[in-house]
């Protein structure tokens, strides 16, 4: 397709465009999007922030019906700037990527894109195609027509990206590819090509604890259960250690709000450890263990804590004082097959499993007892 294809083809839809708008604002009537490029929206979570992309999405096929498959890339969508023979940009006009409306990315929070910085806010996306590299623009002009406006003066920020093939897609879409807590890849698809660009979060936990700080001074701070769910996350997330320590503290012994029990003191002796309080840690958990609410499986929970930090001989003691408190009790027995087991101690680990078998709860644990059984008969160690 030759530009002066395209631009007839622009003018053409601009006309439309112009000879539409009058009725639409004289009526306001809710009509077909211009060529039937319907919206379209996408939402990604990166932790707390949310990422929206909002287009309009053209079809391969034009509205005529006219078969575009292999003339979309250097022909319809022009490689580098274009004049569209429409609006303000003359012939420094990138691609709308998409149809009608600007393409807007919303980011409720500071990000990077491409490893750069984009501060929280609506941007209008615009694309310099290339047939090796593309330029992705976000202007913070979001509430345009297309590209037909662009002032480049305007730009927040932009970053390159490499084009390379993608299942065909008769619509144009953007598509979340991948998404761990910390970073997610966008991609824009359309017919048999694909561009990537990544959207990365700064310190996501930093976010989290700021959001936590704000809450615990609301109604959530008036319930311990929060603060010790705070403390926790600190531990989980290994940041913030010494504020998840007041968290923890305040959970337990807050004036108006604490309250002892298991939970909230194991927390803390955790906490009082990871900061460095090995002393006060030994004697908080040694009250939460002989707190009247360190149940059988709260104990044990501890003990599977403990082995899973390899620390196979406090693990241990936890579970005989387990045994001792609570006698032939569902998981006892678990406990000190898993010790046993854990201490190299294979005899011993299998005599506890086949009692523990017999006071399985449910199917799922009985059948867990009985692979334990089959590996340590096998001489195997067990998870």
């Amino acid at each position: 397709m030759t530009r002066n294809l395209v631009r007839r083809l622009v003018l053409l839809a601009a006309a439309a465009l112009l000879a539409a708008l009058p009725a639409a604002a004289q009526g306001g009537l809710s009509l077909p999007p211009s060529g039937n490029n319907q919206y379209s929206s996408v939402t990604q979570g990166i932790g707390l922030v949310k990422v929206t992309i909002t287009y309009n999405s053209p079809h391969v096929h034009s509205p005529q019906g006219e078969d575009r498959h292999g003339k979309i890339w250097g022909g319809l969508v022009p490689y580098g700037m274009a004049n569209l023979g429409f609006g303000t940009c003359g012939d420094q006009c990138p691609w709308r990527g998409g149809a009608n409306e600007n393409t807007v990315l919303t980011t409720t929070h500071d990000v990077l894109v491409q490893g750069k910085p984009l501060p929280a806010g609506s941007y209008g996306v615009h694309f310099i195609p290339g047939k090796e590299e593309w330029t992705i623009v976000f202007s913070k002009n979001n509430t345009s027509w297309g590209s037909f406006f662009y002032d480049a003066k305007e730009d927040a920020l932009r970053v390159q990206a490499k084009p390379d093939k993608s299942e065909y897609h008769e619509w144009l879409s953007y598509e979340f590819t991948e998404r761990t807590p910390a970073k997610a890849t966008a991609a824009l698809k359309w017919e048999d090509l694909q561009v990537l660009f990544t959207i990365a979060v700064e310190h996501p936990d930093d976010l989290y604890v700021e959001n936590i700080r704000r809450e615990l001074r609301t109604t959530p701070g008036f319930n311990f259960q929060n603060w010790d769910a705070a403390a926790n996350y600190t531990l989980q997330s290994k940041s913030h250690l010494d504020e998840g320590l007041r968290w923890a503290e305040a959970a337990a012994h807050g004036p108006g709000i604490g309250q002892e029990n298991f939970t909230t003191l194991s927390t803390l002796a955790q906490l009082q450890e990871a900061n460095g309080k090995t002393e006060e840690a030994r004697k908080t958990m040694d009250l939460a263990l002989a707190h009247p609410t360190a149940g059988p499986i709260e104990i044990h929970l501890y003990g599977r804590q403990l082995l899973a930090q390899k620390k196979n001989d406090e693990a241990m003691k936890v579970f005989e004082l387990n045994a001792k408190r609570h006698p032939n009790v569902w998981p006892v027995h678990v406990g000190l097959a898993r010790g046993h087991a854990a201490l190299g101690q294979t005899k011993e680990a299998l005599a506890e499993a086949k009692l523990a078998v017999k006071q399985a709860p449910d199917e799922g644990n009985r059948k867990s007892l009985e692979g334990m059984i089959k590996q340590l008969e096998e001489g195997k160690g067990i998870n």
